[in-house]
């Protein structure tokens, strides 16, 4: 951990980490019910550092998801809404010319917060979509040749309506790229949608969550997280589930080495949720098609679930490392 790092969080311990994914994923099920893998996936992008992408159609819950992990969090908070006309001075910010001083001042936009929600990211032109690259790979923006760095820790939660929607416009593989996991929800089984029905009827129950974390914490752990062992075989089982996406003749476009870098530190925020210090095989296999599928592009196309699909198909391809998994 570095220096700076061990100031604001002096007592750090692993079963510290331990109780902040407890207390992340309790806080979020108090009201998105009947979803926690996809609950646990949201808190694993998180614990690694990375970004989180909601695909499904209006309605099932996308943005109460992404409002809940976000109040969780704590820190500053910020939403935007997708449009066909957001332009990227509406993202990043923009100069605003002050006639007292004859000089431009740089007002910041939605992106400067410590959790910015993004719904229907994929409704605003691909050229206010690429606001948010430099953003989610760099923490930082550049306006007017100035760059700007964001809060620590930065993360986006974004959604998006499948492309068959009415006026969306499809995320070019590069930002794909940046984001950490890709997922969706699904229809709720007849008793957990009436159990939403009715709370919801008298009131939005997001807005009664507190944050059960800090943004100084959030960075304490994370450190931990990326301290999980990760032994030579289990390392080599993630790079070869990443070169079977590139070796597919049904892949056009296979993952890349940022991918496998995300594959592993979601692997090491699994075994944390898991209360391991080390990670195992089935920590890759289980995270693969959510951190791999929505980077891939298919021979004769499809849509993230598809190529899901696929890489669940070439990881049970892959052999299995039968030892060298723990410290």
């Amino acid at each position: 951990m570095t220096t700076s790092s061990a100031a604001a969080f002096p007592q750090r311990s692993r079963p510290d980490a331990y109780a902040v994914a407890g207390r992340l994923i309790a806080n979020v099920e108090r009201v998105v019910h009947g979803r926690r893998a996809q609950v646990e996936l949201v808190v694993c992008a998180v614990l690694a550092g990375g970004h989180v992408l909601v695909e499904d159609v209006p309605g099932t819950g996308k943005t109460t998801l992404a409002r809940a992990v976000a109040r969780s969090l704590g820190g500053s908070f910020r939403r935007v809404q997708g449009t066909a006309d957001l332009l990227p001075a509406d993202i990043t910010g923009s100069g605003v010319w002050e006639p007292e001083r004859r000089a431009f001042s740089f007002v910041p936009g939605p992106l400067f917060a410590h959790v910015v929600l993004v719904d229907e990211l994929n409704r605003t032109p691909p050229r206010t979509q690429s606001a948010f690259m430099e953003a989610m790979d760099e923490g930082a923006v550049t306006v007017d040749g100035v760059r700007h760095p964001l809060p620590e820790p930065f993360i986006v939660l974004a959604t998006q309506n499948p492309l068959e929607q009415f006026g969306t416009y499809p995320l070019p593989e590069g930002q794909l790229d940046r984001f950490t996991v890709s997922l969706g929800l699904g229809a709720n089984d007849p008793a957990t949608e009436r159990l939403v029905v009715r709370e919801q009827l008298d009131h939005a129950t997001v807005d009664e969550l507190e944050a059960v974390t800090s943004p100084e914490e959030l960075t304490g752990v994370r450190a931990e997280v990326r301290r999980t062992h990760v032994s030579e075989p289990v390392l080599d089982h993630a790079l070869r589930i990443v070169e079977a996406t590139r070796q597919s003749a049904d892949v056009v476009l296979g993952a890349s080495t940022r991918a496998g870098l995300t594959l592993v530190r979601c692997a090491q925020a699994r075994a944390t949720l898991a209360e391991r210090e080390y990670v195992v095989p089935d920590d890759v296999k289980s995270l693969a098609p959510t951190v791999l599928g929505h980077r891939l592009v298919l021979r004769g196309g499809g849509g993230a679930r598809r190529a899901q699909a696929l890489v669940a198909d070439l990881v049970a391809t892959v052999p299995v490392p039968l030892s060298g998994s723990g410290p």
